[in-house]
């Protein structure tokens, strides 16, 4: 069936994704369609009444078979899309600012496509339609030069606010948010910021303890709003969770922060796996990320909680006298520029240095060293939560690995029996030749040995890491400066921690540091 343009093109978005597993998910399957009959013309809803009739395997074969083309492009041809690609930065890839050129973060518009989601999003599926100049505020100084709209379109505005620091927004019709075109994260502006955020948590080292006190004094208060806004802080501080914001029913999937727990995200037992005063979390946070927990706590806490879940029903609010805003007044109150965030911040930050110290063990190989820094890196994604599913490939370049390693045993062995055979040689002729015969084969042992090391520590970390995101707390959690202080105390080279774009990032850091920094 030949379909018609419009039809045609949100079919493609389907096709695209055929080997994804979200277009097995019903609600993802339900909500793309009911889209897709928006875009038809009466006879092709006519016709087309049910999706699991449609059949876009021959679609989806033919972007298949162009990305495969793709990929065997010449040199030249990859080359030449190379300098269009420079060729675009260099036209629309800078802005000046303060008199200085910055570079602008991505300065291509979202295509249309199909709304994704994390998580089950109630929203998956849905068309994310395309983004017209009529849609576009842009952001300039008076006297800028305005960038000219394509032939035949205008923008829907151009304001002049120098007190934001985007450059360009629209508002997206899945979700009604305001999305923006900014300053990359290597510019002047941003760095500040980020360099801001870190000094902010270390102004809350220097007053936890004193934080800590009041919110434990706070349990025993006789007022029941005081004594769930420190508990509800206690959790904010020992487990790193969200504040959670109030939000429209309905509107958006049902996720939840610390303020608005419900009474059935949570059970208690006063003794679970040998331990006593257990509380079991079980809710969806951020992005409809599951969050699973058993936390033994203290008992003043444990006792609050029985109390704050009296008489309730599972739906009822766990903190029904606490909203985030209250939490963050008291916060600010706390100590200037204090928010939930800077909890996160804090704690992400003082693990990682915590766990560097006691996981780098000194006469370490660099690979080892390595492997150390990202198991201290694992514990942060652990308390921040930080998941992912396991990467499709997971299995295979396992498998890949473990029969690199085989074969480095292999070698090895071979290598070993060499060095035997030329130390016996040796000690019959005791020349000079087989001395050196013998040198030369102890290194290659050695450099085998050091090459199978760093394989088995490569499959250590791939398999620790199946299941946990680093990249979250690395860019927006983690110091900077802890880990430039650690590679420059125990010599490893910081582009084994960071590529070269969180470099760019974190330039700031990497002169500030030296090996002495204490977070």
């Amino acid at each position: 069936m030949k379909l018609s343009p419009k039809a045609e093109e949100v079919a493609t978005f389907f096709a695209k994704m055929l080997d994804h597993e979200y277009t097995t998910k019903e609600i993802f399957r339900k909500n793309f369609f009911k889209d897709w009959r928006k875009e038809m013309t009466n006879e092709e809803k006519n016709i087309i009444t049910s999706l699991s009739k449609c059949d876009f395997t021959q679609m989806s074969q033919y972007f298949k078979a162009q990305t495969e083309a793709r990929k065997q492009m010449s040199k030249e041809e990859k080359l030449k899309i190379k300098e269009e690609n420079e060729k675009l930065l260099k036209e629309y890839g800078f802005c000046v600012m303060d008199n200085h050129r910055e570079r602008i973060a991505n300065f291509k518009i979202e295509p249309p496509g199909l709304f994704r989601g994390r998580g089950n999003h109630p929203k998956m599926g849905m068309l994310k339609r395309r983004i017209m100049p009529e849609d576009i505020i842009i952001n300039c100084s008076k006297d800028a030069k305005v960038p000219s709209p394509p032939p035949g379109h205008k923008w829907k505005e151009v304001r002049h606010d120098n007190k934001v620091t985007w450059l360009v927004s629209w508002t997206e019709n899945i979700q009604g948010s305001i999305k923006y075109i900014m300053l990359n994260p290597s510019s002047r502006i941003k760095g500040e910021k980020d360099w801001q955020k870190y000094e902010t948590a270390r102004r809350l080292k220097k007053c936890v303890d004193k934080i800590r006190n009041q919110y434990r004094e706070d349990w025993k208060s006789k007022e029941m709003k005081v004594r769930q806004r420190a508990v509800a802080l206690y959790f904010i501080d020992k487990l790193a969770l969200r504040a959670g914001n109030e939000k429209e029913e309905g509107e958006t999937a049902d996720t939840v922060g610390c303020c608005s727990l419900r009474v059935e995200h949570i059970n208690l037992h006063p003794e679970l796996d040998g331990q006593e005063y257990v509380v079991e979390f079980d809710f969806l946070g951020k992005d409809s990320i599951r969050y699973y927990n058993k936390v033994p706590v203290e008992k003043r806490v444990f006792k609050n909680l029985q109390l704050f879940m009296e008489n309730k029903q599972p739906e009822d609010d766990l903190f029904d006298r606490l909203i985030t805003g209250i939490l963050n007044k008291h916060l600010q109150d706390l100590m200037e520029g204090l928010t939930a965030k800077v909890f996160r911040t804090y704690n992400a930050s003082i693990t990682l240095q915590q766990q560097l110290k006691e996981l780098t063990a000194p006469d370490e190989n660099i690979p080892a060293k390595i492997l150390s820094y990202n198991r201290a890196n694992r514990a942060v994604a652990i308390l921040c939560n930080h998941q992912r599913a396991p990467p499709k490939t997971f299995e295979k370049s396992m498998m890949n690995l473990q029969s690199k390693i085989d074969a480095k045993k292999e070698q090895l062995a071979d290598a070993r029996r060499d060095l035997k055979s030329a130390k016996a040689d040796a000690k019959v002729l005791k020349d000079a030749k087989t001395k050196k015969v013998v040198e030369s084969k102890k290194k290659a042992v050695q450099r085998l040995e050091e090459q199978l090391m760093k394989l088995e520590v490569q499959a250590t970390d791939r398999e620790e890491n199946k299941q946990i995101a680093l990249g979250t707390s690395k860019l927006n959690y983690l110091d900077p400066r802890i880990t430039m202080a650690w590679c420059k105390k125990w010599g490893v080279p910081i582009e084994k921690i960071y590529n070269k774009t969180q470099r760019e990032k974190f330039a700031w850091a990497i002169d500030m540091a030296d090996e002495d920094y204490e977070f």
